[in-house]
């Protein structure tokens, strides 16, 4: 761990006396200092019911001292040794209130923890109580809130543990089930002062492919600490009573059957690996009964080592094991049937089997999947939803299952970038088991179909949709409005068709409404957030629509600042930030995605902010690498780049809006990669902005984003897509961060300080800022304040106030 607040590196030009003296924290301008504190809007949760409703306010963006709390990184995890925790929470509540949906009222929540730290909130099958952890300095305690009285009350005695995931599970309305820590913190392994041996990896002839993965074991100290901390007491807790089931073990799946008679459950064991994250470990999946008596031993699974390279390939082990949601307790899971190998010529590359209890007899055959079986979704008897694709060739197919005569029917296909013709996701109601299954309407004849985005020629527009299942053919019956952004959080009737939606605008924070589309009356409010972003009142947002030189269509978010007037102001600096995606067909990638009349909301790692000093922005403007000429859509990627920049700096310019002379592009993570691509094959920008970058592709060699040959397969490639490679060409200013933490397979930092070294090399200007205690998405406030007031120099520097070309 890098222990300076900042590495901040030599610099030439005016830069040269803010970037010397940059070791300590710098805060942008008030502006977006303002915007980036701004307190977060809350979120809510809804019983089924739609009757309470807890309101949740987001804990604010945690300090740098927070971040340099104690961490343990392991097995592909980060953990907190003190709490047996994760040690990064992504979404955690700092307030939680209820409030009766029917009559309006708001209640405060008695006996919640005076340091709320929250997360996991779960309902109780009768939604009546809800479960939440709350993770502190030294445990993991589980809280449970009853509306009906709004109180809630501790349940654990033992703290729990939460390294392996797993949460907290409602098996009845007054029984819960959790893992426990089996040991003291203070029991953890101690290092030894010297080590026994050298540490020692071999291989003997067996194929182990593997994608670069961070934190993974490295030494025989650290299995020991593995073995430690992932270790839990699986637990069950009856009325406040907490009782154990079975012998501790590492808990990577612990699910109780709709019955609530078995629990299966995945355990990982010896020999780990130095390879794979913990997840990928061999393991053993085993059903037993509610006192954890073993019933059946399902697998035996292998380490993940041994899995072959290529996104549609897998071991030729079974996977996926799962309950049935519409039967008592009968366990499913697939089997390739190609050996795991995509390639090979076979009708169906995949079944799936169904054992029910007690467990005694042969596995049954439920169906085949002629391309990789992903998941199912249990309905009724005659209708379960099975969804299978390829990743490799982006595509997705939905069909239906009958149990009853074991036919499976084909629904619908489509390409998964074929944004237009998303049909939504089905909507779910519980059975008699509790369990969310697909709920056809209409006596059985169609399903009632949710896209929360709706993307279609005129932006994202959600909607409601009926699918018919005889007809196959899908009907919209309520679609949002244009000129505001509103899409269904929840179903509370499915027959009457009463909603939960969420609506926005441009400059109207999103609040939520009951709708109901068969009274057609009025919509009823039942939040009424206010606008955590003031400062932002008259900036525009326009969905920019534009083509480049091949034909592609293409848009982008652009932002103009408060006030400003083209013709009197004149064309503005501008920073295009931008992120690749790869298609297959042109007319996807055409497709576009996002809505002019979403508020707008601030993204602590976005862009938006530079609008507030005088920056025309173009947000997620289109980076589309497309498939041609029947070459794989990489083949062509930076000739395709340099025509998307110059498409959008074109645009920019004929509207008279964007100075073509001084146009800085940026990005974070694949688009730090395009950042320096771009800076180093084309001469369109004065200045680049790169965060947390994999700048040396031979640094991935089993593949990378959506890219599956490998180096060896596409050696060329692999080089001729790196930047590094050209790192004698970048001679545009060049503005790398990253997280010295950054925990992102691929994004290793030694990218951006090999890429540094380079530039630098070859006398290039280039200014390298290390974020203390960051992984690959920046949370820390002084990290984020110090970043921005960075990039905003150097854009001041080098865009802005760039002199005039010669």
């Amino acid at each position: 761990m890098k222990k300076p607040l900042l590495i901040a590196l030599l610099l030439t030009g005016s830069y040269l006396a803010h970037g010397q003296d940059a070791v300590v924290y710098q805060r942008p301008p008030q502006a977006m200092t303002d915007l980036l504190l701004a307190k977060p809007t809350p979120s809510i949760s809804i019983d089924s019911k739609g009757e309470w409703m807890v309101i949740s306010q987001r804990n604010a963006l945690p300090s740098v001292e927070e971040l340099a709390r104690p961490e343990m990184r392991i097995a592909g995890m980060r953990i907190n040794p003190n709490n047996f925790a994760p040690s990064r929470q992504v979404i955690a509540y700092s307030g939680l209130t209820l409030k009766n949906i029917k009559t309006d009222k708001t209640y405060p929540i008695v006996g919640l923890p005076a340091n709320l730290n929250a997360t996991g909130m779960t309902w109780s099958p009768d939604q009546t109580k809800i479960a939440i952890t709350q993770t502190n300095a030294k445990s993991v305690d589980l809280y449970v809130i009853n509306t009906l009285t709004q109180k809630a009350t501790k349940m654990n005695k033992l703290a729990l543990n939460n390294v392996m995931g797993g949460g907290v599970a409602w098996v009845d309305n007054n029984t819960l089930m959790y893992r426990v820590i089996s040991k003291p913190a203070a029991m953890a392994p101690v290092k030894p002062a010297t080590p026994t041996g050298p540490v020692v990896q071999q291989n003997l002839g067996k194929s182990a492919p593997s994608v670069t993965y961070q934190d993974l074991i490295k030494t025989p100290y650290d299995e020991k600490l593995f073995d430690f901390y992932a270790t839990s007491q699986l637990a069950i807790n009856k009325n406040g009573v907490e009782t154990y089931i079975g012998k501790p073990a590492i808990y990577a799946v612990t699910s109780v059957s709709p019955d609530k008679k078995y629990i299966m459950m995945r355990t990982l064991h010896k020999p780990f690996s130095y390879l794979v994250p913990a997840q990928a470990f061999p393991s053993t999946v085993t059903i037993t009964d509610m006192t954890g008596k073993v019933v059946k031993t399902l697998a035996n699974l292998p380490s993940g080592e041994i899995r072959p390279s290529g996104y549609d390939n897998m071991q030729n082990v079974p996977r996926s094991f799962d309950w049935r949601d519409d039967e008592p307790a009968t366990v499913t899971w697939a089997m390739p049937l190609d050996s795991g190998l995509i390639r090979k010529k076979v009708d169906f590359h995949d079944a799936v089997y169904a054992l029910s209890a007690p467990f005694t007899g042969e596995a049954k055959e439920l169906f085949k999947t002629e391309m990789r079986f992903r998941n199912v979704q249990w309905g009724t008897a005659d209708l379960a939803l099975v969804y299978e694709g390829l990743r490799s060739k982006q595509l997705n197919r939905v069909s239906r299952y009958n149990s009853t005569n074991s036919k499976m029917e084909k629904l619908w296909d489509r390409s998964q970038t074929d944004v237009y013709g998303n049909l939504g996701e089905p909507v779910t109601d519980k059975n008699k088991y509790g369990r969310s299954v697909v709920m056809p309407i209409q006596n059985g004849t169609k399903l009632l179909m949710n896209n929360m985005v709706g993307s279609s020629p005129k932006g994202d527009l959600p909607f409601l949709a009926t699918f018919d299942l005889n007809t196959k053919k899908s009907d919209i019956i309520w679609r949002s409005q244009e000129g505001q952004y509103e899409y269904v959080y929840d179903v509370l009737d499915p027959a009457k068709l009463v909603l939960v939606t969420r609506r926005e605008t441009q400059t109207e924070v999103p609040n939520y409404f009951i709708k109901n589309l068969m009274l057609r009356i009025a919509d009823r409010p039942i939040t009424n957030f206010t606008n955590p972003y003031p400062q932002m009142a008259g900036v525009t947002k326009e969905k920019l629509k534009y083509k480049r030189s091949d034909g592609v269509d293409m848009t982008g978010d652009l932002y103009l600042p408060k006030g400003y007037n083209k013709e009197k102001d004149g064309p503005l600096p501008v920073l295009i930030w931008a992120y690749p995606a790869e298609f297959n067909s042109a007319d996807d990638a055409a497709q576009i995605r996002g809505s002019k009349d979403r508020f707008i909301t601030i993204n602590p790692g976005g862009a938006i902010f530079f609008v507030t000093q005088g920056y025309a922005v173009l947000d997620n403007a289109s980076m589309p690498i497309v498939s041609k000429d029947g070459k794989k859509p990489n083949d062509t990627f930076v000739e395709q780049l340099e025509m998307n920049a110059k498409a959008a700096i074109d645009k920019l310019s004929d509207l008279g809006v964007g100075d073509r002379n001084r146009v800085a592009v940026g990005g974070h993570s694949y688009g730090a990669f395009m950042t320096a691509n771009l800076l180093a094959h084309t001469n369109l920008f004065k200045a680049g902005l790169a965060e947390s970058g994999a700048y040396n592709r031979t640094l991935t060699p089993f593949g990378f984003q959506n890219e599956e040959r490998t180096y060896w397969e596409a050696p060329k490639l692999y080089y001729e897509m790196s930047p590094f490679s050209y790192a004698d060409k970048i001679k545009t200013p060049l503005h790398l961060t990253h997280g010295d933490a950054d925990d992102n397979t691929g994004t290793y930092p030694i990218n951006s300080e090999r890429l540094f070294a380079a530039i630098k090399g070859f006398g290039g200007t280039v200014r390298f800022v290390y974020l203390p205690y960051e992984a690959h998405g920046y949370r820390g406030r002084e990290n984020l304040m110090h970043k921005l007031w960075e990039q905003l120099t150097w854009l001041n520097t080098y865009v802005k106030n760039a002199k005039p070309a010669k």
